[in-house]
């Protein structure tokens, strides 16, 4: 039924001008605004869906996993922005938050709704 059917998905913010800064300037990503809400435009045309719903419970799994060549240059980068990541009981991380050898590398933090995001190896 929905074979040839464009799919998208949504992330719920609480501040949408918050959510717009954090994508756009510090995560740098290609964004735009269509009817009051945001389009996150990421590679390969998976573009996600933005809209704010100041009542919003955070997703505590990862919405969003963006692959990079080097997890910890990109953890070092991002914590340069001001991006603090997230350490989780029973999980062995470096210093910077980074689980290495365990799978691919991988590093949690969140935007400023408090949705879960990664950077994990382009390897996965």
């Amino acid at each position: 039924m929905f074979t040839d059917t464009r799919a998208y998905s949504g992330i719920a913010v609480r501040d949408l001008a918050a959510a717009r800064q954090f994508y756009g300037e510090v995560l740098g990503l290609r964004t735009s605004e269509d009817h009051g809400n945001l389009w996150l435009h990421l590679a390969g045309g998976r573009d996600t869906f933005v809209y704010e719903q100041p009542t919003a419970t955070p997703a505590s799994y990862t919405v969003l996993n963006f692959e990079v060549d080097d997890v910890g240059a990109a953890v070092g980068e991002l914590t340069a922005r001001g991006v603090r990541f997230q350490r989780y009981d029973g999980i062995e991380q470096d210093e910077h938050g980074v689980v290495r050898g365990q799978g691919p590398d991988i590093a949690w933090f969140t935007d400023p709704s408090g949705n879960v995001l990664s950077v994990i190896a382009a390897d996965a």
